[in-house]
């Protein structure tokens, strides 16, 4: 009924008290301004201004339609506000995803220090496994996602980037009382008769498997949990043994204890994953990200042979 013009004139005669004020205000001539409210009058069905010896001024019609007026400019203000803040990357929504292990350290101290950064940009999390945080990137569901290349590589469509940042160190977790917590390293093969607990489904050809076959045997896997909290759990009660990421290491429980593998450890990569066409936020979380991975005890610069499109062709 009234576009945006028209209610920026209501609203500048409203307050003025006059339609020569509210011409020198929006840069209109008197004659224009008064053309214009006679035509929104007949619009609205009558008269919005009483017309004073000196001046103007608001008929219930008139006060009623600027109420309505002040709101609706209002809104488009706060509007205007908010997309400059979305496209500074100050403000607005930002959704990130991570796989569980990731959510363990690296991305709460990165949220800490982006948060503290950006108070105004709403973030919130969703966890899941690397797979589906990259068909919910692709989908537009997400805005970021904190991604790795385990268990089972990564294969992200042409419309997402990869940033490394961070290449971690598998290592052996074993219960307290294992025979083997006084060795500074470990080698698999002297593990070749223990329990292992594993995550990957029967049939999955995966990291456990190919590590104890490049060390000469087939593990025996005695149990399948897929959760790291649940995993560590049953190694704690010494129900078995498991690869640990040194990204889920941060806080461990006092009941295990942590070695390295003393050749040829698994290591994996972690990637920020993002659209090529992405929110400012978006982009800065990932700056924050590579900073907090830097710091991340147990964990290296991705090399040069990481995969990575970065930054977006």
């Amino acid at each position: 009924m009234f576009d945006t013009d028209a209610l920026r004139l209501i609203d500048a005669v409203a307050r003025l008290g006059s339609f020569t004020a509210a011409a020198v205000e929006l840069q209109y001539t008197q004659s224009a301004v008064s053309r214009r409210v006679a035509a929104l009058e007949s619009r609205a069905g009558g008269p919005l201004f009483e017309r004073l010896p000196r001046g103007v001024r608001l008929t219930p019609a008139g006060a009623t339609l600027h109420r309505h007026t002040r709101e609706v400019l209002e809104r488009l203000q706060r509007a205007e506000e908010e997309l400059a803040a979305v496209h500074l990357g100050t403000g607005g929504r930002l959704r990130v995803g991570a796989f569980a292990t990731a959510n363990a350290a690296l991305v709460p101290a990165a949220l800490k220090d982006y948060r503290a950064a950006f108070p105004d940009v709403d973030t919130t999390l969703i966890e899941g496994m690397t797979g589906h945080l990259v068909e919910r990137l692709d989908q537009g569901a997400i805005d970021v996602a904190v991604v790795s290349d385990y268990p089972a590589g990564l294969d992200a469509p042409p419309s997402i980037a990869l940033q490394p940042l961070l290449e971690e160190e598998f290592l052996v977790g074993l219960p307290a009382g294992h025979r083997l917590t006084g060795r500074a390293e470990i080698d698999l093969r002297d593990l070749r008769d223990d329990n292992w607990i594993e995550g990957a489904r029967p049939g999955q050809g995966l990291m456990l498997a190919a590590v104890c076959a490049a060390a000469g045997f087939t593990p025996r896997v005695g149990m399948r949990v897929g959760e790291w909290t649940a995993k560590l759990g049953f190694v704690a009660a010494g129900l078995g043994v498991t690869l640990v990421p040194a990204l889920a290491t941060q806080g461990m429980r006092p009941d295990l204890v942590l070695r390295p593998i003393a050749a040829n450890a698994p290591r994996r990569t972690v990637f920020a994953a993002l659209p090529r066409v992405a929110l400012p936020a978006a982009r800065e979380l990932t700056r924050v990200l590579a900073e907090a991975a830097g710091r991340m005890a147990g964990c290296t610069t991705p090399s040069p042979t990481s995969r990575a499109v970065w930054p977006p062709a």
